[in-house]
């Protein structure tokens, strides 16, 4: 069984839950809170939860955000390696509607300092049969680094390329075996690595074997986990690398659940999939996509982020082994 470890950003959240989400030069009354997050710690929250001893690599500043952090980081168990920054912690202001959607806007603060150094070195060094998770909150050079280094160890890379505007390269995309974008993701890496020019609200619409064709021209030696919200998910293999599934290509149903907040939703995708390859790398990857999704479904039903992570028993209690 191996580790999970996690490169990325932790922010402090500022939410807004309001009826709709705001127009230009509206003013809308809603219910304010605050709390932790960053695609980053919001993956690690869920790797832990999910039951994979967990390290999270990141950079913090001196100030409440970066306490907070330390803080969480101890009471949920997860090894924290952080590097100091003279930047203040990054922060995100969300606005969530009634319908569980969101708009984000991110001040990346000291997750804009993290070091390749750092993201390779100490604890957040992988060995063989540990999964390397990373999304692009943090410098690329940094992703790059800890991506390559996983590679080097024989640990497993995972890159969550989002947000969608984040710069890639295609030595980036060279770096991860598995590739988990969104809708939006998707369509702007096909845009930008392939050529193609695909509506990302027609994404899920796709049929299989076009889009199994577009994920093979976008990660030629990997596999690419589409995630497709309340639709679930599309996975695509190369062929000679189906991961012990039955076939390269197909989709994955979401689970029934009754969302109220999308906020983290990818996130705990993320981290749980991060979790499942660690925990059992012999299952067939349907099986593990499918805990996945299952993880981020039940995240929904509670608002938001790195805190509206289940744990792996109400998971297995809600929907079974």
């Amino acid at each position: 069984m191996g580790s999970v470890i996690v490169v990325g950003s932790f922010n402090v959240d500022h939410v807004w839950h309001c009826a709709e989400l705001p127009a230009v030069g509206a003013t809308l009354a809603g219910r304010y809170a605050s709390g932790p997050g960053g695609k980053g710690f919001n993956q690690a929250m869920a790797a832990a939860r999910a039951g994979a001893a967990t390290t999270f690599a990141c950079a913090l500043g001196d100030d409440a955000g970066g306490t907070l952090a330390r803080d969480l980081a101890a009471a949920e168990g997860i090894a924290l390696h952080a590097q100091a920054s003279e930047l203040p912690t990054g922060t995100a202001g969300i606005y969530v509607d009634a319908r569980g959607r969101n708009t984000i806007v991110v001040g990346a603060g000291a997750n804009g300092t993290l070091d390749p150094v750092h993201a390779t070195s100490g604890a957040a060094r992988p060995a063989r049969g540990d999964v390397v998770l990373a999304q692009l909150e943090s410098p690329p050079e940094a992703i790059a680094a800890a991506l390559d280094g996983a590679r080097h160890a024989g640990a497993t890379t995972l890159l969550n390329p989002a947000p969608a505007d984040a710069a890639t390269t295609a030595g980036l995309l060279r770096l991860a075996d598995l590739l988990t974008p969104n809708e939006t993701e998707f369509a702007a890496l096909l845009a930008r690595h392939v050529g193609e020019r695909v509506d990302a609200d027609a994404v899920a619409a796709l049929d299989g074997a076009s889009l199994h064709a577009l994920c093979r021209k976008l990660l030629p030696h990997g596999s690419v986990v589409v995630t497709l919200g309340s639709v679930g998910v599309f996975v695509s293999h190369p062929a000679h690398a189906p991961r012990g599934d039955a076939q390269p290509g197909y989709r994955l149903g979401a689970e029934s659940v009754a969302a109220i907040d999308t906020t983290g939703a990818g996130d705990a995708f993320n981290g749980a999939l991060a979790a499942a390859l660690a925990r059992a790398p012999g299952q067939p990857f349907c099986a593990q996509v499918r805990f996945a999704n299952r993880y981020a479904g039940l995240s929904t039903e509670r608002a938001g982020a790195a805190l509206a992570m289940p744990l792996r028993a109400e998971v297995e209690a809600r929907f079974g082994q």
